[in-house]
């Protein structure tokens, strides 16, 4: 889809989110100043809403790298299509794939954010991934993915009813794609001054880029230490509940088993009490008799 637009606050919009996140409010407000005589664009300036941490992270990925972001929402698309189609076992293959994309990629946003001086928490991280996964299940999610508006991030189940309305920063976001701004590359000029008087503190730069790498990755198995820890802990909590459920159908068995038993026994007692209770309706029949065959003799008397 096209980046470009005619429409000046889409393109002022698409420059604003484009921005560190906490440039946004001072840049929105000069801007407002900068198009005062134009009062309705300054009106609908103001109003443009700071995206959360995990909205700009994702904006700042499709900006960054538009062609992996078209990769997740071309697979949305694909899998969408062959939903209808596919059996079972099929459908868990592709939703196991849907999230390992969208953890990759999400890896690689929260890599980019790092970049930009921004850490993210586990909780930005998911809010991300579950934003990513919205725009594989919904299409207008993915248009507001694309459109690197966003102010809020996204959640979908799938059934089509994502609400969009305070999610994009504004309602023409739907259907614009964010202006690709990579990272600038090492001017080509500088890289050969640099062959020819060598950067006497080259070393010490190196040793901090190294150390600020070291730092990065003992925070992220930080983040992986604890949620290993938090996820052993739920399987030895749900282990125990497994064996606790596991003894109390153990014990329903036996008693299940007892009470089997005593309807063997009743059973028989019935059985035996059902006989006497059949001599006991012949005696009586036979008394019965008696007493009429003797009433009708002292009749006859």
């Amino acid at each position: 889809m096209p980046a470009s637009t005619s429409d000046p606050l889409l393109e002022i919009a698409d420059d604003l989110y484009a921005l560190p996140l906490a440039d946004f409010t001072p840049a929105r407000d000069a801007l407002v100043k900068e198009h005062k005589a134009d009062k309705d664009l300054a009106a609908a300036v103001k109003g443009l809403r700071k995206a959360s941490l995990a909205a700009w992270v994702v904006n700042l990925l499709v900006r960054r790298d538009p062609d992996q972001v078209d990769q997740v929402l071309a697979v949305g698309t694909a899998l969408r299509d062959a939903q209808e189609n596919l059996d079972a076992t099929q459908l868990r293959e592709f939703t196991k794939q849907r999230r390992q994309l969208t953890a990759s990629v999400t890896t690689s946003a929260r890599r980019m954010a790092r970049e930009e001086g921004v850490k993210t928490t586990q909780s930005v991280a998911d809010q991300v991934e579950a934003t990513l996964t919205a725009a594989m299940l919904e299409p207008d999610a993915a248009r507001a993915v694309r459109s690197g508006l966003l102010v809020t991030s996204l959640a979908a189940t799938g059934l089509g009813d994502l609400d969009l309305s305070e999610a994009v920063a504004l309602p023409e976001a739907l259907g614009f794609s964010a202006k690709a701004r990579p990272v600038p590359g090492p001017d080509p000029t500088q890289r050969a001054q640099l062959h020819v008087v060598p950067d006497p503190d080259a070393d010490a730069k190196a040793r901090a880029a190294a150390d600020e790498r070291l730092a990065d990755a003992r925070g992220v198995l930080g983040e992986a230490e604890k949620e290993h820890r938090s996820a052993r802990r739920a399987v030895e909590k749900l282990r125990a509940r497994t064996l606790q459920l596991q003894a109390e159908i153990d014990e329903l068995r036996s008693r299940i088993a007892a009470v089997e038993a005593e309807v063997e026994e009743v059973d028989e007692e019935l059985g035996e009490a059902e006989a006497v209770q059949e001599e006991a309706v012949e005696a009586v029949d036979e008394a019965q008799a008696a007493v009429d065959a003797a009433r009708a003799a002292r009749d006859r008397l």
